[in-house]
């Protein structure tokens, strides 16, 4: 599965009603493959390949890594403290992902 495959299966498992209020830019650096960044704002979710010219908080990794934590065969926590994930910015945000998408 390609990594935009992958977000587009993010896209598809947001919860709108986590999002309410919030104003946030995820940025993804896929070592392997196409960033992309999703634009979380006040219960929106917009996917946009590329980079964020100013993102809340940025997740590096590779492919493999991404497509574990969407499918949820990656605990996200697990893969950052094996370092198959890093984080720059706001690094609570990525903790918001859990509740902003149905992972599994």
């Amino acid at each position: 599965m390609s990594a935009a495959q992958v977000f587009e299966k993010l896209e598809k498992n947001f919860n709108p009603e986590a999002a309410k209020g919030l104003d946030l830019v995820f940025q993804f650096d896929i070592e392997d493959d196409t960033n992309h960044h999703l634009i979380i704002n006040d219960g929106t979710c917009q996917l946009v390949e590329g980079d964020h010219a100013d993102p809340s908080v940025t997740l590096i990794m590779n492919s493999e890594t991404l497509e574990g934590i969407v499918s949820g065969e990656t605990d996200g926590m697990q893969a950052f403290m094996a370092g198959q994930l890093r984080a720059e910015g706001d690094m609570m945000l990525a903790t918001k992902l859990g509740e902003l998408f149905t992972l599994n």
